[in-house]
């Protein structure tokens, strides 16, 4: 991405007039990895402690956490993410969807879905505050069980018709 252009920069500076009104609007950026190895997805059990979502099937990933000017920060931010939480390297990162939530401490999310291809590693809870187990699971196996969220069911067959398209 290249800088802002004037009129781009004009146009924010008028919609935000303090920088109150503009934390008003702000989100913070998640990036999840739907890491596909042949017909299964990775899904991690999310930690008895996590603030969204504890002990539940989710996808691994993470917030961005990229200083300004850096180049390709989802696809580093989801990579640096899985390795962290479960020892994956993945190699191709796509973009699958995005959505909004509120997190259940309250705070607004931008949620980014992308499809990483694995790469190599053994998928082993190594983040063991946020990660309790992983998981390589079919659609058909995901689709059965009762801990995963339809979030992360759709995020999955997104990614998968992504896959697909490919």
């Amino acid at each position: 991405m290249g800088t802002l252009g004037a009129n781009t920069q004009e146009r924010l500076s008028t919609t935000y007039q303090t920088r109150d009104e503009m934390e008003d609007y702000a989100y913070v950026v998640n990036v999840d990895g739907v890491v596909a190895r042949g017909d299964e997805y990775l899904l991690i059990e999310r930690g008895a402690d996590e603030d969204h979502a504890p002990g539940v099937l989710g996808l691994p990933g993470g917030k961005l956490e990229a200083p300004p000017g850096t180049d390709d920060a989802l696809e580093a931010t989801v990579r640096r993410e899985i390795h962290e939480e479960v020892g994956v390297d993945v190699g191709a990162v796509e973009y699958v969807c995005s959505s909004t939530f509120e997190t259940d401490t309250g705070d607004q999310c931008l949620n980014i879905v992308t499809l990483c291809e694995y790469e190599s590693g053994e998928a082993t809870p190594r983040a063991t505050d946020e990660v309790a187990a992983v998981h390589w699971l079919t659609e058909d196996e995901l689709r059965a069980r009762e801990d995963v969220p339809a979030f992360t069911e759709r995020y999955v067959e997104r990614a998968d018709a992504v896959r697909e398209r490919n």
